[in-house]
């Protein structure tokens, strides 16, 4: 079995190109994923490769720092440039959900780790009192 799932932010914008012979649309991005905890949180790097509409989509949804979550397969491409040989893993993705949008950024000016506060509530300031 061959199934891989991911969520992570993207490193960069889709770039979203097309195949000479049947037209159909392929968007490439890397993806970070994080890793461990506290002093040990590192981030592992993935390439994403998502066809058809799906791929239009997340070129026209997605940019650099929108929060995905992936699923999809390994592909190994393995090929030989100037006598050299190399290697590459992607992940090719059979579904991407989108996690925040680009408006949703915009709006809070960039990225923005602290979750919107639901309506009818407010958040509290460190030095006021808490009952509890």
């Amino acid at each position: 079995m061959n199934q891989v799932t991911l969520i992570g932010r993207l490193t960069r914008d889709p770039e979203l190109r097309f195949t000479a012979g049947s037209g159909k649309a392929i968007a490439t991005f890397s993806i970070a994923v994080d890793r461990g905890y506290g002093q040990d949180k590192q981030a592992d790097f993935f390439r994403i490769v998502v066809w058809d509409k799906q791929g239009e989509n997340c070129a026209n949804y997605l940019a650099k720092g929108s929060l995905v979550a992936i699923q999809g397969r390994l592909q190994n491409n393995n090929y030989e440039k100037d006598g050299v040989k190399h290697y590459n893993i992607d992940i090719v993705a059979n579904r991407v959900q989108f996690l925040d949008t680009k408006r949703s950024r915009d709006e809070q000016g960039g990225f923005n780790p602290s979750p919107i506060e639901p309506d009818g509530f407010q958040a509290i300031e460190d030095d006021d009192d808490i009952p509890f």
